[in-house]
């Protein structure tokens, strides 16, 4: 795994539930585009350019035109600043999607599923009811865009499939963690960031969240709302928290849902996240155990010692694939972690497993090419190389050897299963441009109230994340699920759904001292 694992794009668990149980067969239907409809596109307000520098007036007074592009649904092109200190330098294109509200609508809802580099167009175009709730959808104009650097808007470009395959699901030569297997594993990352530098013409350096949480007061502005409206998970809260900190004052109702701590390092993260995929596949193992067709046996720790032997199997013995792609170690973690993003999926993490054991790894790369968004032999986005883009700007290098040793030892101790999987070399030291970010607590003073969902055992953002953040906040107010998976927002929960839908809708505030839904 990466020393920087991803938290993301949400509807993993959507995806991994649509796996046929019989024939372990793909479902193409969530990333098939919607046909356009000959419906109008309907009208558009006129553009917010209050308080607004001269030099950005251009951009924020552009006229959008907007085209029906699906049920319901409008698409339209907006540029923005290729460099937001300098706007006269060019521009970049940021392709949005717009679900009309089906009642009187209260404005623009803006929405983001993570990554950083997953598809807010793809997710509301396919997946809308997914993303937000019924009660959202009558009461707001749904917004999803492609960020800077993602998907249909100006997109960072790097490898193409096979040199992707090899990338992501290669074996690296000689034993893991020695000289050869690093020097291996350097040369690759090298290989992928010289091929962004080359493929991405010159956008790189401006692919950050604070330049994407500008975009998004550009995408306030031309939509006509005088305040954001924002719904963000898992990475989005990080990109919706950077807003709030930039624009305090116009921040309407802002939720950030499966939250980042935006004051932790890089390190930190994949520590904390390391600890937390343990804690999840403990969770999914005790909850297998009691099934007879669990291919473990004995207690909890018995069966994660098995596990640990099969990982350590077949990283001695990888096994092949019909494709011809070979089952290493690091694949088939993989395919754990992806599974383990909702508990929905657990029942294709235990048929995978039990083939794995029969020698058979169809099913673990299923699962593995479901996380890496790759589809019959093809990546249907480029949300690996953005995901590289924006965490290598955002995050500075780590060089605190002491710092460094302490999170193995505490992976090692807290996490022994994923720990001889989860570390390697830093890619983003091979990154071709410096790291312009900085890790701080946001407070976004005068922000007004902003709803925080954390859940108890979420394995990619943890809940003490989710309490961090809502304590760093002004107005943060906590919202916690109890249970399993990734996010809780729009999963079933009544109690967390209540809230968010009455904050938007009433503006409803929660007691500072926060919601806890069982």
């Amino acid at each position: 795994m990466n020393t920087r694992s991803p938290s993301r794009l949400r509807r993993i668990s959507v995806v991994v539930a649509g796996l046929v149980v019989a024939a372990i067969a793909l479902s193409g239907c969530l990333y098939s585009m919607i046909p356009a409809q000959s419906t109008s596109a309907g009208p558009t307000a006129s553009p917010d350019t209050s308080g607004i520098a001269e030099d950005l007036k251009p951009f924020y007074g552009q006229k959008l035109n907007w085209s029906a592009c699906g049920s319901g649904m409008d698409c339209t092109t907006v540029k923005t600043p290729l460099d937001w200190e300098d706007p006269g330098k060019g521009s970049l294109d940021l392709a949005v999607v717009r679900h009309r509200a089906t009642g009187a609508a209260k404005g623009s809802l803006l929405t983001n599923p993570g990554g950083p580099g997953a598809s807010g167009l793809d997710l509301i175009k396919s997946s809308l009811d997914y993303a937000v709730s019924p009660t959202l959808i009558k009461n707001y104009d749904v917004i999803g865009f492609d960020p800077r650097g993602v998907g249909s808007s100006t997109a960072v470009k790097c490898l193409d499939a096979s040199q992707m395959d090899d990338y992501l699901y290669g074996i690296r030569p000689g034993a893991r963690g020695g000289d050869e297997w690093t020097a291996a594993q350097k040369t690759a990352n090298k290989g992928f960031a010289d091929a962004c530098a080359q493929n991405s013409d010159g956008i790189l350096p401006y692919i950050t969240t604070v330049n994407s949480a500008r975009d998004m007061d550009l995408l306030r502005g031309v939509l006509g709302d005088k305040k954001l409206n924002y719904l963000g998970y898992s990475y989005g809260t990080f990109l919706g928290a950077t807003y709030a900190q930039l624009y305090p004052e116009r921040v309407g109702h802002l939720v950030l849902d499966g939250a980042l701590d935006p004051a932790v390092s890089s390190l930190d993260v994949s520590t904390t996240q390391a600890v937390g995929f343990e804690s999840a596949l403990r969770a999914y193992m005790a909850d297998c155990l009691k099934d007879k067709k669990c291919p473990f046996q004995g207690a909890v720790d018995e069966a994660m010692k098995d596990l640990s032997a099969l990982l350590a199997g077949v990283d001695r013995s990888p096994q092949k694939n019909a494709d011809g792609r070979m089952l290493g170690a690091d694949t088939l973690m993989t395919s754990i972690v992806a599974a383990l993003y909702s508990q929905d999926s657990w029942p294709y993490l235990t048929q995978s497993l039990t083939a794995v054991l029969k020698g058979d790894p169809s099913v673990a790369f299923q699962l593995a090419d479901f996380y890496n968004n790759r589809e019959n032999g093809k990546y249907t986005d480029n949300s690996t190389e953005a995901f590289r883009a924006y965490n290598c700007m955002d995050y500075p290098l780590e060089d605190d050897a002491a710092a460094k040793a302490a999170s193995d030892a505490k992976i090692k101790a807290e996490a022994p299963t994923i720990a001889p999987y989860w570390d390697g070399p830093d890619p983003c030291e091979q990154w071709p441009y410096p790291p312009t970010g900085k890790r701080g607590e946001i407070t976004a003073a005068g922000s007004g109230p902003i709803l925080v969902v954390g859940t108890t055992n979420d394995p990619a953002t943890p809940y003490a994340w989710a309490e961090s953040l809502a304590k760093q906040l002004e107005g943060g107010i906590l919202i916690t699920r109890v249970g399993e998976g990734h996010t809780g927002y729009n999963k079933g929960n009544s109690c967390v759904d209540d809230a968010v839908d009455a904050y938007f809708v009433d503006s409803t505030v929660p007691d500072k001292a926060g919601i806890r839904c069982e």
